[in-house]
């Protein structure tokens, strides 16, 4: 038996797209729209997942249905090389960052902050600060959505219960 991976051809590339645009597409809908029965379809689904290229399905859903009506982007500068690992640790213990990563440019680091409201945000935002190592932040509002059916506008995860309402 080969180690080497599965080759990713044009079937699965269709694949993929489909159940990317919907998910939930039927094994039978994918086939007959790339020339596949069900079976074939669902063998290759299994090994797209076994070998890493699909993570996961998820439902991605209008933000403020969950409670999330304010959205920002946040610069992050770390005093010294703060590594990696470090503002991973930290950006998992704030629920409101939908997405964090490391960048190149004057900022260490991007977060992707959804909260309820303007407060709650200011909250989020002083969490973060007070992180020893982060020496400041760079915020910048989203007003509204230029692609709004693009993943980054929708959310798949509701506003904390916990998390202090400041209205």
């Amino acid at each position: 038996m080969s180690s080497r991976p599965a080759p990713f051809d044009e079937l699965d590339r269709k694949i993929v797209t489909a159940l990317m645009a919907n998910a939930r597409t039927s094994f039978a809908e994918i086939g007959a729209s790339v020339g596949l029965s069900a079976t074939a379809v669902k063998r290759r689904v299994d090994r797209l997942r076994e070998t890493g290229v699909i993570t996961g399905f998820t439902a991605t859903v209008r933000p403020s249905a969950l409670g999330w009506r304010t959205e920002a982007y946040v610069e992050v500068y770390c005093e010294g090389a703060a590594p990696p690992r470090r503002l991973a640790e930290v950006v998992r213990n704030h629920p409101e960052i939908a997405a964090a990563m490391t960048v190149t440019g004057g900022a260490d680091a991007l977060l992707h902050v959804r909260a309820r409201d303007v407060e709650h945000f200011e909250e989020v935002l002083e969490r973060i600060r007070q992180e020893p190592f982060i020496r400041k932040t760079i915020s910048v509002m989203v007003l509204s959505h230029l692609l709004p059916d693009s993943p980054e506008a929708g959310v798949t995860q509701p506003a904390p219960d916990d998390a202090p309402d400041m209205r």
